[in-house]
């Protein structure tokens, strides 16, 4: 047993560290705002082939932000991506950066992204999406929160150890891409490819791609998956009037409402055969860890402006939101949508929809039940119109052991900023990085986010408030103290 000295110097120790790191930050959060700036400013929308270039252009600002802390950095090559129209556009490269090398310490590898989703300001933005703009504490901006702000916390983290001349307690590795909104093109490849050489000596792997759930600071274990599917309907050869030749077709429209219908219930519960059977219980000890979870119905609701949720109690609904798949239409391609009135038979329909995957779930098992089933629904129809059905992303869900040391070292470094206990929560959405991570690599990973619950992720107004950008960072440059002193796997 160590002398009770030991442990007083060391908890005092642990206040110094803090004392000088945090102070350090405190009075450098100013110049931290200016560079989220100047990341804001740039349009990386990866969805938009024609921002592109400005895709590039945050590409290379990252790798030389990461260049002047003299870290170890390489712009990878991922290769191009093919266009419907069959031409090929060059993929952002992909930023990877090793700041020490020590073998006798642990190796974290940083992954985050800073591509950004569409934002104009008729969109409904109160203000110019692509200026950060600080109101009352918050920082609004395209990619504030997703994801800008997250990455350049963790490079000021290692930038605070540097300025105070002190050596990372940890080896850190960043892995950083322009891609992520529109599903990390290159990315997977990339990450086999480099199995063997950079992340070879990687030990644990921190994603910081999501958010707290209230005020209460949170630590992530676990994502659903996403299978994104294309219902097609086809039938006349061109669009048709309506009053010339309505009653005298079967129309696309009636035919993809009609099989939509039959995904899922009024109360929520999906249709297709095999979906919910595949699902594991609730085990007691995660509805025990569900009702504790900070978190008021009440204000959610207010939040996203209904009366009525799908379910009246707390644990229902954040099992229904993490632990449960479900099923959502996102759009109807191909029908009038315009202002005004078109009195028009669409040919052609094609609705989109998703299932969030859970645990237990298999993408191509969930290809076949979906395809299977709405072929059958569409069959006892008895149209002529042509039903073709595919499925565009399989990505799959990720789930953490909350009792792997990597969250003991979580809890604690919340513990030591924010002076509470975490909440261990899951994320509703898909993170596919995630799992690709563990699938290839074999590391244990742990989501550590600084996000907060109201910041608006792909919604108008997005923003990270200030609040969180500097204590976030604190809470990274305690992490890795923490992980520092774990034993290597």
């Amino acid at each position: 047993m160590r002398p009770l000295l030991y442990y007083n110097l060391s908890f005092t120790f642990c206040l110094l560290f803090c004392y000088f790191y945090f102070q350090y930050v405190d009075s450098h959060q100013e110049e931290y705002v200016q560079t989220l700036r100047d990341w804001v400013a740039v349009e990386s929308d990866s969805s938009d082939v024609l921002r592109r270039p400005d895709c590039h252009r945050m590409m290379d600002m990252t790798a030389e932000k990461l260049q002047a802390m003299g870290g170890k950095v390489e712009l990878v090559d991922i290769g191009v991506q093919e266009l419907p129209d069959g031409k090929t556009v060059a993929l952002p490269k992909v930023v990877t950066a090793q700041f020490g090398s020590d073998p006798n310490k642990q190796t974290v590898c940083v992954y985050g992204h800073v591509d950004v989703q569409p934002a104009k300001l008729e969109d409904g933005w109160a203000t110019e999406p692509y200026n950060l703009t600080d109101i009352n504490g918050h920082l609004y901006g395209r990619g504030a929160s997703d994801n800008k702000a997250p990455v350049l916390a963790w490079i000021h983290t290692v930038e605070a150890y540097q300025a105070l001349s002190i050596d990372l307690p940890v080896n850190v590795k960043f892995i950083i891409e322009g891609m992520e909104e529109t599903g990390s093109n290159g990315l997977d490849a990339m990450i086999v490819a480099q199995k063997d050489t950079f992340f070879s000596d990687v030990d644990y792997i921190i994603i910081s791609d999501c958010g707290w759930l209230s005020r209460r600071p949170a630590l992530t274990y676990g994502t659903r998956g996403n299978c994104y599917f294309f219902a097609e309907v086809e039938g006349p050869k061109q669009d048709l009037h309506s009053g010339v030749y309505g009653g005298t077709v079967i129309e696309p429209m009636t035919d993809l409402i009609g099989i939509l219908d039959t995904l899922i219930s009024p109360s929520g519960k999906i249709l297709i055969p095999g979906i919910r059977e595949a699902v594991a219980p609730l085990s007691d000890e995660e509805w025990k860890m569900y009702q504790d979870i900070e978190f008021d119905i009440e204000s959610f609701k207010s939040k996203i402006g209904v009366s009525q949720l799908m379910y009246s109690n707390k644990v229902d609904l954040l099992a229904h939101r993490w632990r449960y798949p479900t099923v959502t239409i996102h759009g109807i391609e191909g029908a009038f949508s315009g202002p005004g009135s078109k009195t028009v038979i669409p040919a052609k329909v094609i609705a989109k929809f998703s299932i969030r995957q859970v645990p237990n779930m298999d993408p191509a098992v969930v290809k076949k039940q979906v395809t299977d089933y709405l072929y059958s629904v569409f069959a006892k129809r008895k149209s002529p119109n042509k039903l073709k059905v595919t499925m565009i992303i399989g990505a799959k869900p990720w789930l953490a052991d909350t009792k792997h040391p990597l969250y003991e070292a979580g809890k604690a470094a919340v513990k030591r900023v924010f002076d509470v206990e975490p909440d261990l929560i899951r994320e509703g959405g898909t993170i596919p990085i995630a799992k690709t991570f563990e699938d290839v690599t074999g590391k244990s990973i742990i989501m550590m986010p600084i996000g907060g619950f109201d910041d608006g992720l792909h919604s108008q107004n997005e923003k990270m408030s200030r609040y969180n950008y500097i204590e976030g960072t604190k809470l990274f440059i305690a992490y890795l103290h923490e992980v520092a002193h774990l034993k290597k796997d």
